[in-house]
């Protein structure tokens, strides 16, 4: 069984949701009207923290000018974000 290290979950509890805000997606409203459980939600930062592309993500997230722009083409969590949109 291959272990597999996570980073920082503040780190990519962050990103998740600058990401998702920069694709259209507010994870917390979301959450508020019920499209997104807690599981999921953890489901997704989980999924970012084991993805080996944060420096991406933030080169990415600091030449964003806009929202809905497509997301960060390594990006771990684009499939469920793009299901919430």
């Amino acid at each position: 069984m291959r272990h597999i290290q996570l980073g920082d979950i503040e780190k990519h509890f962050w990103l998740a949701r600058s990401v998702a805000r920069r694709m259209g997606v507010s994870l917390t409203e979301a959450m508020a009207d019920g499209r997104l459980s807690h599981q999921a939600y953890a489901e997704i930062v989980t999924r970012c923290r084991a993805a080996d592309c944060s420096e991406g993500c933030v080169l990415w997230l600091a030449e964003q000018q806009h929202e809905m722009t497509p997301e960060p083409p390594c990006c771990a969590i684009a499939d469920a974000l793009r299901q919430l949109r």
